[in-house]
């Protein structure tokens, strides 16, 4: 392992590979194997959660969802969050109090817990995740309902992370975004 330290690409440069439909790597975007490994730990980190809250939910492990609740025992996930909601945003939630919603967000959790694990796929898990973390941030909206900060929570900082590892392709290092680059380029898909 060298100590040199090379200086990043400009940006230009890789705009320029891509819009020349050459594929990019995280080595192009973060030039420093000590960051790109950090990067890869949150990415995992953030990956876990996700997926720890859809195995928990599914069979009701004990630690947030009792057995009784497990979406595998009739439970209903996304249906006891929002009937509980008392914000502003309430009646908008209400309309995915439905068997409908439980299947959404069960296949959100999993589809952006799996997409970060493997390190494939964090496009479209950083927006939906993002878009979770979002309507989630609403439906408990701190400066309306209390909290211990009145506008950024932790759906704030997940969001945040979701994002940090789609777009420094954190997914290269130590997952199989660059396996997946080769087929996918740099899409949407990425």
């Amino acid at each position: 392992m060298s100590n040199t330290i090379k200086p990043a690409p400009a940006t230009g440069a890789v705009q320029t590979a891509a819009a020349a439909g050459a594929t990019v790597y995280q080595e192009q975007i973060v030039t420093r194997a000590s960051a790109r490994k950090v990067l890869a730990v949150a990415r995992m980190v953030i990956g876990f959660t996700f997926l720890w809250a859809f195995v928990d939910k599914l069979f009701g492990l004990g630690f947030a969802t009792p057995a009784e609740r497990a979406w595998v025992n009739g439970g209903t996930p996304a249906q006891g969050f929002i009937n509980g909601i008392e914000g502003p945003f309430a009646g908008f939630f209400g309309m995915f109090a439905n068997p409908f919603g439980d299947v959404l967000f069960m296949a959100g959790l999993l589809g952006i817990g799996v997409a970060l694990m493997l390190g494939a796929g964090l496009k479209i898990a950083a927006v939906t995740g993002t878009l979770l973390m979002g309507f989630m941030y609403l439906a408990e909206i701190p400066f309306v309902l209390g909290g211990n900060n009145p506008v950024v929570d932790s759906h704030w900082h997940e969001a945040l992370l979701l994002i940090i590892a789609a777009v420094t392709l954190s997914g290269d290092t130590w997952g199989v975004g660059k396996i997946w680059a080769r087929i996918v380029g740099n899409s949407w898909l990425r």
